[in-house]
């Protein structure tokens, strides 16, 4: 078995149908001797700014010296981009011996891929002797296989937004109880949530005794010593919740500076240049998000795909007003195609995603604006590979469930 062939393995696997739970991911646990056990974490979780978050933190760990673990959800070129360590990214080995282990085994019920990959970060950390582990949920928070952890030091919950209705609820309410629900008893939550959303983590966080921190620009505990080094607006939100989680923490402010300043988060407002021209990459797959991200700019030349479990009308109703044009892409195995794309609004559509950016570097060219490419995390990914000319498997690009 090769490595590739371990990482297609894991796309395959689902929970078939059965309800969310905990079940799935105890039992991996218990089979590999309870690895979570061996490594305290900071759980975040939330709509929009998880991996931003994670990804102060980690460059936090990293700049204090110590042994530190780092998830994040979805990843961009190479699966082994989730699950990483003060030793980097998690070797092809060591993902092919757990697969081969896994294989092996015969359990109760059908385990998922975010519960297998879950349980392989938490081995590897384990293996790792790492200390601290910044760990990204994947959705909500209750129910997520994220929310094993025993040794929980703080809780983020950065926001509560319309994406995942249909899972977690059907209501911002529903959303946030889902989410909420990982808050642990005693344990501090650091917040930027607001409205309905902030109402139900405040109730919650009352009941389980856990000291709550919401965001206040005005607030020591949430000042920012260094300039974020993540591009936009809304980044500030996210450094602010990371620098505050890092003082509960303990850190000096000359640690949170430098992992406010060096860290790195690719396809999130990520800017390359293409035959010349500022291009934007950025994975806004939610309203929420792209509401954000359509703030960063005056106008753009769109490049857009999407996925049919997103909101993708929504999302945009809100970006069509400041385009100057429109393309729309496949944006990954599973996406949606030219029909419902324009069903949605007329534009062209391209199968390949670097002819659709080619087509609007054309334009672009004319006017000066820049080309925008959103819609998915999974279209940023793809359009990185055409870019760098990697090659790789037709892997699914929606994880399973």
């Amino acid at each position: 078995m090769t490595y590739l062939e371990a990482v297609e393995w894991l796309f395959s696997q689902s929970r078939a149908g059965a309800p969310r739970g905990l079940s799935r991911i105890r039992e991996l646990l218990e089979r590999l001797g309870h690895p979570e056990a061996g490594f305290s974490a900071v759980h975040v979780i939330g709509t929009n700014g998880k991996g931003s978050v994670v990804a102060y933190l980690e460059a936090a760990f990293k700049a204090s010296g110590e042994g530190y673990g780092a998830t994040t959800s979805p990843h961009l070129l190479d699966f082994r981009e989730r699950i990483r360590t003060h030793l980097g990214p998690i070797p092809e080995a060591e993902v092919l011996r757990f697969v081969e282990w896994a294989r092996g085994q015969s359990f109760r019920e059908p385990v998922a891929f975010f519960d297998l990959t879950t349980a392989l970060a938490f081995q590897h950390f384990a293996q790792q002797g790492v200390g601290l582990a910044a760990v990204e949920a994947g959705v909500g928070g209750a129910l997520d296989a994220t929310n094993v952890l025993p040794g929980v030091r703080a809780t983020v919950l950065t926001n509560i937004g319309e994406d995942h209705l249909e899972t977690l609820g059907g209501t911002l309410e529903g959303v946030a109880r889902d989410k909420a629900g990982a808050i642990r008893a005693g344990v501090p939550v650091v917040t930027g949530a607001e409205g309905v959303g902030l109402e139900v983590i405040r109730a919650i966080a009352a009941e389980r005794a856990a000291p709550l921190y919401v965001l206040s620009e005005g607030s020591p505990l949430f000042e920012l010593p260094a300039r974020p080094s993540l591009r936009g607006r809304f980044q500030e939100q996210n450094a602010r919740l990371a620098a505050a989680v890092l003082r509960l923490l303990g850190y000096s402010d000359s640690v949170i500076a430098t992992g406010l300043s060096t860290a790195q988060h690719p396809g999130r407002m990520q800017q390359l240049t293409y035959q010349g021209l500022p291009v934007v990459l950025d994975g806004a797959h939610n309203p929420p998000a792209a509401r954000a991200l359509v703030e960063e700019f005056e106008g753009f030349h769109l490049v857009f795909g999407a996925f049919p479990r997103k909101d993708y009308r929504s999302i945009l109703h809100t970006l069509l007003p400041k385009a100057r044009s429109v393309r729309f892409t496949y944006a990954a195995k599973g996406a949606l195609r030219a029909e419902e794309l324009l069903q949605a609004y007329p534009a062209p559509y391209f199968e390949d995603p670097l002819e659709a950016l080619q087509d609007a570097a054309q334009i672009a060219r004319q006017d000066g604006w820049p080309v925008l490419v959103t819609g998915s995390l999974y279209l940023v990914g793809e359009m990185l590979r055409l870019l760098q000319g990697r090659v790789t498997t037709d892997l699914p690009a929606t994880e399973p469930v």
